[in-house]
């Protein structure tokens, strides 16, 4: 009797602890279980529940998710949404298949939507919600990269399918949102914020993609009981339809292999298979239970989990301030690659595994790509939370957002948070350096790798450690070491650019430069005064060039990355016939590859290009010399010539 009560306590315990993961997962974007934890303990609360015969009210295994928390208007489903009823076992799933033909596919990790189209076009976009309530997204799913507007089918159909955004996409997006670093940890949690946006033209942003799944019904259509046949007539529609293979239990293996094999390179989050019996008949006969249909089931890899040692915890801050903890172990072989390395995310999940030093943990990848920690078996403690920054040295702070601490550099100088600087350091204008993102950037900064501009050229030091690196190896470090070899040779104005100096722009650094032919010394030496005096340079960009190489630290960095260099003068025509004018560069062009191609022949030539027309203006090139459009205007009304590409090239 006693023994009942501790497992239905047990049971209350599990339910509130899945219901909190879950509502921080789905509706907050942030994650305090891991993937293994809450499926462990999901199982157990499963395996009481069949025990005790009771299942208490809000238990996650008797409802299907949430209700949503936002402003978009809300839509009962004609239909319960269903979860899939799962299994880790091959042989299961075998048994369950039998000689039934039924239809493998990709399980993607993102956000069910339900699409609803009458007259040939799209009518309503529904989000799967709760399972019986979900959110009006119609605007949003009309900027989805592939959903048809229009389809050639004029009847009522209904469709169901995921919205899911690419792991590089994900990438991409985090490098270009300051704050994605703290608030998208998946491409699900991205997807999920892009999808539910009040404003879709931020949805419009984030390439969200949509794979159909299902067919829920097409007006006076017959599939003759395949369901194959209506994914073969969705693509005849134009509707991307999820990967899938067609399979029977005695085949299942060797297709199962295929998605194991493939799902590395699978540009979609995955996190399992879906098994679907192609007799649509017999799958519907078979009814369903009150969570569960039973003409589907999902597959859930089972993972391959590891034991090792871990050795260090390395804290990688980034442009947020934040400082995320990594651990790092023995490396262990799983899913065919060796790994060394997890995130732990936060101190909350550090805390909640009692992670130290030395420690026996077991660790595995979850959806077999992402190292993660399942379990901790020897939980030494918490200890060691950096009281400063590893890249700065300045103070760090624990601040508790949600019920989660984190760590954070207090100090408004880190390297770490200027990541702009260093991104506009390697760009094209600047240094040119081939192979360097600002998310592998940041990466290195977070190492401690690079604390200044010099710190570039001396990564082969790193080799090491950089070839383990997620999303490196040996071809992808060789290439960077050749990208910033090249780099090595440079012109001085293109270094003075890079500094990103206020309101020093590229062709201000080439109009001091060449002032003082290219000679540092006697660039550095110039005052205020002789720098206002060149002409285009004027008293703020000298003020700010004055004011930075004033600074000691600012001087002795920029000496050491020229030491790492070799300059070259800036080549420049031999007639400077056009020293002295200005011109204005509009329209498409012809005979130069982009406008830079020819800005740089202006300036070669001693001439100077602004982008406004004024009174000071000589030349305004446009092809299009009698267009009417407002700096075709404002030449014409300021008298300066309007002169095409030909004309620029006899002058």
């Amino acid at each position: 009797m006693n023994n009942n009560i501790e497992k239905k306590k047990r049971q209350k315990e599990l339910t509130e602890k899945l219901n909190a993961a879950s509502r921080a997962y789905y509706q907050e974007a942030r994650e305090i279980l891991s993937n293994y934890e809450y499926d462990a303990l999901y199982d157990e609360l499963a395996a009481l529940e069949k025990e005790t015969g009771t299942v208490l009210a809000g238990s996650p295994t008797a409802h299907v998710g949430y209700e949503v928390l936002s402003e978009l208007p809300k839509e009962r489903h004609e239909s319960p949404m269903l979860s899939l009823d799962k299994t880790k076992d091959r042989d299961a799933l075998a048994a369950w298949i039998g000689e039934h033909r039924t239809l493998l596919s990709w399980k993607l990790d993102g956000l069910t939507i339900v699409l609803t189209y009458r007259n040939g076009g799209l009518f309503k976009a529904v989000t799967r919600g709760n399972g019986e309530v979900g959110e009006v997204i119609t605007n949003n799913a009309r900027v989805f990269k592939n959903v048809p507007l229009r389809i050639p089918f004029q009847g009522e159909l209904v469709l169901r399918g995921e919205a899911v955004i690419g792991y590089h996409e994900f990438e991409r997006i985090n490098e270009e949102i300051p704050e994605a670093d703290a608030k998208y940890k998946n491409p699900r949690n991205l997807c999920s914020g892009s999808v539910r946006q009040l404003n879709n033209e931020i949805t419009a942003k984030r390439n969200v993609h949509f794979f159909a799944f299902a067919l829920v019904r097409a007006e006076g259509m017959d599939f003759e009981n395949s369901r194959e046949k209506q994914f073969l007539w969705l693509k005849e529609q134009g509707f991307d339809v999820v990967e899938y293979k067609a399979v029977t239990g005695a085949t299942l293996s060797e297709n199962m292999d295929w998605f194991a094999e493939h799902i590395e390179k699978n540009e979609y989050p995955s996190d399992g298979l879906v098994a679907l019996y192609d007799d649509i008949a017999y799958g519907e006969a078979l009814g369903r239970t009150a969570k569960f249909p039973r003409n589907s089931m999902a597959f859930k890899w089972a993972d391959e989990i590891r034991e090792t040692t871990l050795k260090e915890i390395e804290w990688s801050p980034s442009r947020t301030g934040l400082i995320n903890p990594v651990a790092i172990f023995e490396p262990v072989e799983l899913e065919g690659t060796t790994v060394s390395r997890a995130s732990v995310h936060n101190i909350s999940i550090m805390r909640g595994l009692e992670l130290g030093v030395g420690d026996t943990i077991e660790v595995y990848k979850a959806n077999m790509i992402i190292p993660q920690i399942a379990e901790n078996k020897t939980r030494s403690g918490v200890r060691d939370i950096p009281e400063v920054c590893p890249v700065c040295g300045g103070v760090t702070e624990i601040r508790k957002t949600n019920d989660v601490e984190s760590l954070y550099c207090t100090n408004p100088e880190c390297q770490a948070k200027k990541i702009k600087s260093f991104t506009l350091f390697v760009s094209r204008d600047a240094l040119n350096i081939e192979g360097l993102s600002e998310a592998s950037l940041e990466k290195f900064i977070g190492r401690g790798f690079i604390h200044e501009f010099a710190d570039i050229f001396k990564l082969s030091a790193h080799k090491a450690e950089i070839v383990e690196m997620e999303g490196f190896g040996e071809k992808s470090y060789e290439n960077l070491m050749t990208g910033i070899e090249r780099a090595r040779t440079t012109t001085l104005a293109r270094v003075i650019y890079s500094l990103g100096i206020p309101n020093i722009g590229l062709s201000g650094a080439k109009l001091i430069c060449r002032q003082f032919e290219d000679e540092v010394e006697q660039v550095l030496a110039a005052d205020e005064e002789a720098l206002a005096a060149i002409d285009g340079i004027g008293a703020v960009i000298a003020g700010s060039f004055a004011e930075y190489f004033r600074d000691a630290e600012k001087r002795e960095r920029f000496e050491r990355l020229l030491s790492r260099l070799t300059l070259v003068k800036e080549e420049v025509s031999g007639e400077q016939d056009l020293k002295g004018k200005v011109f204005v560069v509009t329209g498409s062009l012809t005979h130069f590859a982009n406008r830079n191609e020819l800005k740089d022949q202006i300036e070669k030539r001693g001439g100077k290009v602004t982008g406004s027309v004024t009174g000071k203006t000589d030349y305004l090139i446009n092809n299009d010399t009698t267009s009417s459009s407002s700096k075709n205007k404002k030449a014409k009304e300021l008298g300066i010539p309007i002169i095409s590409e030909e004309d620029f090239l006899k002058l």
